[in-house]
């Protein structure tokens, strides 16, 4: 599932390929990802494009007349940039393209979606905040202004695991099944502990381990091609993804539970108190 951290080097990206330039084209190729069905993104032929924008999980581009073309990745959607005079067709091992946006010089960029079904969407809007996934949103870790206090309000004194309140959209934007792994190892904190039970010193490491986490992954990741952003991601776990291997901190084995319909790790030692969960 992508996560905040690579979107936004995806978003970087983009707005550095695509501002100024003029959509010359627009293929859609499965229309269930249209969500707009009044405003299709066929529409924004002609167009120039202004500016790219993340909202958690979510891409936004900007457009000269003031709309937005909005792309909710969902659970396996991504970007794939086809540079002027690349072979049309796609990779056999690579997911299928929903639709193109070809751009004044040439190149183009596609949007896919790897799954069973379709969970990406497109949206063409006047303000980003139209689609209702954007305006529920939460605060966001990768943010400059993201404080201690917006933790604890996500938290405040619910009788929920603490991970699933980090992989809440409306109360932390951008966060997945990966990222929250990562960060509640680095805080040393069970993923199934309650928030409610969470006391200052524990709420403090996890708010570090938050903002370390996804900053960090920012910063590791700019400067990866964004076809390559994925497998980076996967590459730099310490515990996601990693059942069976040893901890990098302490040595022991990482467990695996399933959470929500996912597999998810942690480290017994380091954050359940040696329980396999």
């Amino acid at each position: 599932m992508p996560e905040s951290p690579e979107v936004q080097v995806l978003v970087e990206f983009l707005d550095q390929q695509t501002v100024g330039r003029t959509l010359d084209d627009v293929d859609v190729l499965e229309f269930r990802a249209i969500k707009t069905r009044t405003a299709p993104p066929t529409g924004l032929v002609g167009r120039t494009l202004t500016g790219a924008g993340r909202h958690g999980k979510h891409v936004a581009l900007s457009l000269d007349d003031g709309t937005h073309l909005v792309v909710s990745l969902g659970r396996h959607g991504w970007v794939r940039w086809r540079p002027a005079g690349s072979d049309d067709a796609a990779p056999a091992d690579e997911p299928p393209a929903l639709a193109e946006f070809g751009l004044a010089g040439g190149d183009r960029f596609e949007v896919t979606d790897a799954g069973s079904w379709v969970s990406l969407g497109l949206f063409v809007v006047d303000d980003a905040l139209a689609v209702p996934a954007i305006a529920k949103l939460g605060p966001d870790p990768a943010a400059p202004e993201y404080s201690a206090a917006d933790l604890d309000v996500a938290l405040g004194g619910r009788r929920k695991q603490v991970k699933a309140v980090l992989q809440e959209q409306e109360s932390i934007a951008g966060i997945g099944n990966a990222y929250s792994d990562e960060i509640l190892h680095l805080a040393k904190i069970s993923p199934v502990v309650h928030a409610a039970v969470l006391d200052d010193a524990a709420r403090q490491r996890l708010y570090e381990a938050t903002v370390a986490t996804v900053r960090g992954a920012i910063d590791a990741r700019r400067g990866i091609p964004i076809d390559r952003l994925k497998a980076a991601k996967v590459e730099a776990m310490r515990v996601h993804g990693r059942a069976g291997e040893a901890c990098p901190v302490c040595g022991d084995t990482i467990g695996e539970f399933t959470f929500s319909g996912a597999a998810a790790q942690y480290c017994p030692t380091c954050q359940t108190g040696g329980v396999q969960l």
